[in-house]
């Protein structure tokens, strides 16, 4: 993957929707966001595990899932600064919640829609 642009457009993708796969969105969140590279690894150590430990790739599934929509909000500078700022106003508690987490529930739906699940 390419390194990202040094002045990226907020409503532009920094790099195209990767493969729904360990590998490709390994490689967008080393990308992205490097700081959750150790977050990364220790939840596909985890599916793993559980996918052997129950037979089932349903474990695998969720990891695919989860990072899946993280890549595709992460893509979006602007999307992700918005939902950052929303999730702070929820957890601050300061305001009534509701219309955050409508909004937040929306960023998510898109991001899913987007990644294809």
């Amino acid at each position: 993957m390419t390194a990202l642009p040094a002045d990226p457009q907020a409503d532009e993708p920094l790099i195209p929707m990767p493969a729904l796969t360990p590998g490709a969105l390994r490689t967008a969140v080393e990308s992205l966001t490097p700081s959750r590279m150790p977050a990364f690894v220790s939840d596909l150590v985890d599916a793993t595990t559980s996918a052997q430990q129950l037979q089932s790739f349903a474990p695998l599934r969720t990891f695919v899932h989860t990072w899946g929509v993280f890549v595709a909000i992460q893509r979006y500078p602007s999307r992700a600064a918005r939902l950052r700022h929303l999730e702070e106003m929820v957890s601050a508690g300061v305001e009534d919640p509701a219309d955050a987490i409508v909004e937040i529930r929306k960023i998510h739906a898109s991001a899913e829609a987007e990644a294809g699940l």
